[in-house]
C-alpha cells in the first residue's frame, strides 16, 4: 500500500512507521489514522517483522488532531462523529494488542492524541525537550479513549492529574509517572531505540514476547482466577513451543540463542 502521510520502512526486522506531516506537527487526521491502521496490519502479518519503532518527522512526534480535522468534526453528525472515534479506537486496540513488540521514539512534543499513542506503546523513550501531556479538557473535548489505557499504565491517581488538568508535563516527569521507560539524550536517541530493537530481534523468542504481551494485557481483562488460569495455560502451552525447546537446549549446554 502507498501511503502518503506516513513513511513505512522494514530493515534487519524492524519495522519504522513515521508519522510525516512535518509541516503540521504530525497532527492526526482520519487520512493518517487510517494509514496507520493498514501499516500496523501490514507490520503484524509480515514474518520478517519482529519489532515496530513509531516516531514522528520533523520537530514534533505528534501534536494531537489536525485544526482542520476538528473543525470537520463539528459539523458531522453523531452517527459519523460515533464512526470516526471508532475508527480511532480500532487504531488504539490494534496498537495495544498487537502481536509484535511496539516501541515509540519520542523526539518532540506528544499531545493530545499524540501522547495517547505514546501511552499505548509498549516502551517509550524520549528526548529531554520533549512535553508531554492530554491537554483535551481545555478545548472543551475528552480524552474519552486513551483514558482507558492510561488509567492502566500509570494508576488512577497520576491519571487523573494528567487528563484532568491538562497540564504539559517534562519527559523527565514523564518517566517518573511511568509513562515513559527513559529519557535519552537528543543525539543518541535513534542509536539506543535501534540498539534496544535490535536486542530484542536477537535476544528474545518471537513467541515468547507475543505471549508475554498477552499476558500482560489481558490481566485486566478478566478476575485474578481467571488470569492465573489462563497464565498456566499459557505456560504449559510455551513449553510445547519449538522455541522454548531450543532455548532450554542452548542454556543447557552453555551456548548461545541468537533469536
Amino acid at each position: 500500500m502507498a501511503f502518503e502521510h506516513i513513511l513505512y520502512d522494514v530493515k534487519d526486522r524492524v519495522a519504522s512507521i513515521t508519522l510525516h506531516r512535518p509541516e503540521k506537527r504530525n497532527a492526526l487526521n482520519g487520512a493518517m489514522v487510517a494509514e496507520l491502521r493498514a501499516a500496523f496490519k501490514q507490520a503484524e502479518t509480515d514474518p520478517d517483522v519482529k519489532v515496530i519503532i513509531l516516531k514522528g518527522a520533523g520537530e514534533a512526534f505528534c501534536a494531537g488532531a489536525d485544526l482542520e480535522y476538528l473543525q470537520q468534526l463539528q459539523l458531522n453528525t453523531r452517527e459519523e462523529n460515533l464512526a470516526d472515534s471508532k475508527e480511532l479506537m480500532q487504531l488504539m486496540q490494534q496498537i495495544y494488542y498487537h502481536d509484535k513488540i511496539v516501541i515509540a521514539q519520542v523526539e518532540g512534543h506528544a499531545v493530545a492524541g499524540g501522547c495517547g499513542l505514546v501511552t499505548l506503546c509498549d516502551l517509550s523513550y524520549a528526548v529531554p525537550a520533549a512535553k508531554l501531556g492530554y491537554t483535551e479538557v481545555k478545548i472543551g473535548f475528552i480524552p474519552a479513549l486513551v483514558a482507558v489505557f492510561l488509567v492502566r499504565k500509570i494508576g488512577e491517581g497520576r491519571a487523573r492529574d494528567l487528563l484532568l488538568t491538562g497540564r504539559l508535563i517534562t519527559a523527565e516527569k514523564a518517566a517518573d509517572y511511568g509513562l515513559l521507560n527513559e529519557v535519552i539524550p537528543a543525539d543518541s536517541i535513534a542509536e539506543h531505540v535501534a540498539r534496544v530493537a535490535n536486542d530484542l530481534c536477537t535476544g528474545a523468542s518471537a513467541n515468547s514476547l507475543k505471549v508475554t504481551k498477552k499476558l500482560i494485557t489481558g490481566v485486566f481483562d478478566q478476575p485474578l482466577d481467571n488470569a492465573l488460569e489462563q497464565a498456566a495455560r499459557s505456560n504449559a502451552e510455551t513449553r510445547e513451543h519449538t522455541d522454548c525447546q531450543r532455548g532450554i537446549k542452548a542454556f543447557l549446554n552453555k551456548e548461545k540463542m541468537v533469536w
